[in-house]
């Protein structure tokens, strides 16, 4: 049975090492992937995006109950998820500005001669076809939808690589003190399976003196 939990010992310790050491392989690369992808796209934070400047932004543009952005990206190029995720918070605004205010579910579907927007289609401005023109301004959210999701699946992707370093180091930590409590356990054994069995010393016959 001691030989059994010591065997026991080596090999999960092995798998551990094995499989902390690929975690944090797959963590290193998952991040390399992530900063050369947006590396790729040049992407640039404007001079605005500053917390006081997109503050000041907001204000002039009437908009109210809207949580803005903390981080800083003006001028700078976009390599990593946490910017990436950043830069899209400000898309968010910049998109409100130009919707005054409003989310792609609260525009109205139609287009109207005075720019307004309604959600009747009778009362809607008719193309060549004579049916109702789309309302284009939403396309402004379409847009602005699709970008700042991969930027922040990006920023997801990085999480989870750093998510599998985190445990490839759990894990590699935990292999090591396996093999430890293996080897502590083999060197007090005297039948170890790495060690071999341990030869016992004979003890000097002793002899009782007789009287005569």
């Amino acid at each position: 049975m001691r030989k059994a939990l010591e065997i026991g010992g080596y090999v999960a310790a092995a798998v551990l090492i094995v499989f902390g050491a690929a975690a944090i392989y797959m963590g290193v690369q998952g991040r390399s992937t992530v900063s050369d992808n947006i590396k790729a796209e040049q992407i640039v934070g404007s001079a605005d995006m500053t917390p006081s400047g997109i503050a000041a932004e907001a204000k002039a543009a009437g908009l109210t109950n809207v949580s803005l952005p903390s981080c800083d990206v003006a001028n700078k190029v976009i390599t990593s998820g946490a910017d990436a995720r950043c830069f899209a918070q400000y898309m968010r605004i910049h998109a409100l500005e130009a919707t005054g205010g409003k989310t792609y579910a609260q525009m109205p579907r139609y287009a109207t001669a005075d720019g307004k927007g309604t959600n009747d289609a009778a009362a809607a401005q008719k193309g060549a076809n004579g049916q109702p023109l789309d309302n284009v301004a939403r396309n402004v959210w379409v847009t602005e939808t699709a970008l700042s999701s991969a930027l922040n699946m990006s920023y997801m992707a990085t999480q989870v690589a750093n998510f599998g370093i985190v445990v490839g180091i759990a894990l590699l930590l935990t292999g090591f003190g396996f093999l430890i409590l293996a080897l502590g356990g083999a060197l007090r054994s005297e039948d170890s399976v790495l060690f071999g069995k341990k030869g016992t010393e004979e003890k000097p016959a002793t002899t009782t003196p007789v009287s005569a």
